[in-house]
């Protein structure tokens, strides 16, 4: 699978130095790492922080149930051998239902925040790919790759622009 995207970017910068070769402008290539540019931006800093918030709400809702399954198993380690059979038994079922309330509430608290990252970073991954793409014409620039892009394995820092499209995304908020 690498080796295809690999292929297929060879042949992209092929294509596009055949494609320009007729014509006189030189090629110039740039290299954006998008996601340093989204955690640079004054609003990505905030949906950031908005996210660490909602994850640190979730963590609390879920903490007392953990610390309420913490105290059973220890109650029931304690009192293990003189219990009835029966009485140890009702303990068991008791902790597997609380573990599997725990379970169903992290799984709908992960849900949960991968709406609210997507409500939040979905805007703003918009905007930035207009200010790159912004960027790149009115730089003159042929063509313009993610740094994480697949088969990108090198470029050099003269092509980062980065930087320019932090500029452009804080002027633009």
């Amino acid at each position: 699978m690498t080796n295809n995207k690999s292929l297929m970017l060879f042949a992209l910068a092929a294509l596009l130095v055949w494609g320009t070769a007729a014509n006189d402008d030189p090629i110039r290539i740039g290299v954006v790492d998008v996601e340093q540019a989204f955690n640079s931006t004054d609003e990505g800093k905030a949906a950031r922080e908005e996210l660490a918030r909602k994850q640190r709400e979730a963590q609390a809702a879920i903490q007392p149930l953990v610390d309420e399954m913490k105290a059973k198993e220890e109650d029931l380690q304690a009192k293990r051998f003189v219990l009835s059979d029966e009485a140890l038994f009702q303990k068991q079922l008791d902790l597997k239902e609380l573990q599997n309330q725990i379970e169903n509430k992290v799984k709908q608290l992960q849900g949960q925040l991968q709406v609210d990252q997507t409500r939040i970073q979905g805007p703003l991954e918009k905007k930035l790919r207009e200010i790159i793409d912004e960027a790149g014409k009115s730089a003159g620039f042929t063509v313009i790759f993610a740094r994480d892009a697949p088969g990108l394995l090198y470029t050099r820092e003269a092509l980062d622009i980065t930087d320019l499209v932090i500029e452009k995304y804080n002027q633009k908020s």
